[in-house]
């Protein structure tokens, strides 16, 4: 399992990432734009995998039909924040409440990456 945070290089990013909130949050007037920030709902989705079928098929499913995904059992699941890929993680039960599953998360994915040179 990997750590996101034990780079140094990451440590300076996002030393670097705070250091722009707080200047950003002095010149607009304190933490309130934080604030309002980091209550805007998110919508968290995990992809255990998808299918592509035709429609004839499609309308043929039934109560009990199977349709088999792309991802194996044992294979990470996407987690997905409004629409993007932000981490990869397992299938866990939650310990509380056997009747929940959860995530444990495996992967911090970044961000899409503009390499021109492929």
């Amino acid at each position: 399992m990997t750590n996101p945070f034990e780079s140094k290089s990451q440590d300076k990013a996002v030393w670097q990432q705070e250091s722009a909130f707080s200047a950003q949050d002095d010149k607009f007037g304190g933490g309130r734009n934080l604030d309002s920030i980091l209550r805007i709902p998110v919508t968290i989705q995990v992809v255990l995998g998808s299918a592509t079928m035709p429609v004839a098929n499609l309308m043929k499913l039934g109560r009990g039909a199977i349709v088999p995904l792309d991802h194996r059992v044992g294979e990470p699941v996407d987690v997905v924040v409004n629409g993007r890929i932000i981490a990869r993680g397992e299938v866990v039960v939650v310990e509380d409440d056997n009747s929940r599953f959860g995530i444990s998360l495996t992967e911090i994915v970044g961000p899409p990456t503009n390499d021109l040179n492929g």
